[in-house]
């Protein structure tokens, strides 16, 4: 099947279909008959919300190259619900939660530059021509469009081009891997979305200690059932106002400040940085003016459901970027997506070790890892999963990522170059 032409192009037709799949899945979530209760013990709700909306697009019933959807929600519904988020956060609760999330940070971060070079090595001892699945009679072309893959699993999407221009990446070669980039990364958020659906049983295996996750987690539950009322129309347009105002806030910031620092003297500094994004800056400013608002009167809106709206949103960006996965593109590079998946369990190895070590909950693990693997847009909702007033814990761990992920990435390249003889 041609899956650049989906049998449903109508963005209308797509949302609705992907609110209809959410609804479906929230009602049999919460109902009581004994088949889906047993069904969700096993199957995370969450992990279907971002599931199902990839086998439609497996299928060629959507898709999300051609669809809007997930543009809209990352630029409009996400910075809108990470300050609707934000207002009731507890920062000083989330301090107290420690070091251990930035060393996990780090550890996924080591994970993906020196995965890279081991999975390379590896598949290059079992099947040295590669290369020949790509049409390509370079043999430094694998090794280059990795370079990009690093780009992204650290930073994003500025750090990937910006490893296709340093390595010389050919597009063809370069496709390729962004395949193998998004495939292979929305395999390994549906992992640990399935591993949030039972965190205490994974804390155990780690001999975690959890308890700062869980106060945290039973003091905003408390906090949420104490305020929480019934609210009239006009205070839920007050908070879709807050909200929407300060996205367009972010967007104004990030229209003007990215292109003038991407014009200064010191440009190419700031976009290996990624401080010439515009995404980056709308992030930024939609959490910094949510944690502040957090200080003031305006946190009062948690009382008439400024989470549950926020979460509201983020499940709709879950479907749209489940939406963005075609597995049947494994097929076209096999070689690759082999590449890929045993440089991603690497990665995941580490982490587990590491966190094994330092008796560091699952919590951190995920969101370590999606902070790198999945950036601003999916690591609020790997976080979510545990609980959703700690998503701004994802974004936050996510700004390193903008910062390290060029360095990163060269340095993985670097390694790749020398273990390929380039």
């Amino acid at each position: 099947m041609d899956h650049s032409t989906p049998m449903i192009t109508n963005d209308a037709v797509v949302l609705g279909l992907l609110m209809a799949i959410l609804a479906v899945i929230f009602i049999t979530s919460h109902s009581e008959k004994p088949v889906f209760k047993k069904f969700y013990r096993v199957v995370p709700a969450l992990l279907l919300c971002y599931f199902v909306p990839s086998v439609f697009s497996s299928l060629g019933v959507i898709s999300g190259e051609a669809s809007k959807l997930y543009f809209v929600s990352s630029r409009y519904l996400l910075p809108t619900c990470l300050v609707l988020l934000c207002l009731s956060i507890d920062l000083k609760g989330i301090m107290r939660l420690g070091p251990k999330a930035v060393i996990m940070f780090f550890t996924g971060t080591l994970g993906i530059i020196a995965g890279g070079p081991i999975a390379f090595l590896i598949v290059a001892a079992i099947a040295p021509d590669i290369v020949k699945s790509l049409g390509v009679e370079d043999v430094n072309a694998v090794w280059r469009g990795m370079t990009t893959v690093a780009g992204s699993w650290i930073g994003g999407g500025a750090n990937q081009t910006a490893m296709k221009e340093i390595f010389g990446v050919g597009d063809k070669v370069f496709s390729s891997m962004i395949a193998v980039d998004v495939i292979v990364a929305n395999i390994w958020m549906a992992c640990l979305l399935f591993a949030s659906g039972d965190p205490d049983k994974y804390d155990r295996m780690l001999g975690a200690d959890n308890s700062a996750i869980k106060e945290l987690q039973t003091k905003m539950a408390d906090y949420q059932a104490k305020m929480a009322r019934i609210p009239n129309l006009t205070e839920l347009m007050t908070l879709l106002g807050v909200g929407f105002a300060v996205t367009a806030l972010g967007h104004l910031v990030a229209d003007n400040l990215a292109p003038a620092l991407s014009k200064s003297e010191y440009a190419p500094f700031f976009e290996k940085i990624s401080l010439t994004s515009k995404f980056f800056w709308l992030i930024m400013t939609a959490t910094a003016i949510g944690l502040g608002m957090s200080f003031t009167k305006v946190a009062r809106l948690e009382a008439v459901g400024a989470s549950r709206i926020g979460s509201a949103m983020l499940y709709v960006l879950i479907a749209s970027i489940g939406m963005k996965m075609d597995i049947t593109a494994v097929a076209k590079s096999p070689g690759l997506f082999m590449v890929g998946l045993i440089w991603i369990a690497i990665h995941g190895g580490l982490l587990i070790l590491v966190a094994k070590l330092i008796r560091a909950p699952l919590f951190f693990l995920a969101v370590g890892s999606q902070a790198n693997v999945g950036g601003a847009a999916s690591a609020p909702v790997v976080a979510s999963a545990f609980h959703p007033t700690l998503a701004p814990v994802g974004v936050l761990l996510a700004v390193f990522g903008y910062f390290v992920g060029t360095i990163g990435a060269w340095l993985c390249g670097l390694i790749l170059q020398a273990a390929a003889g380039g």
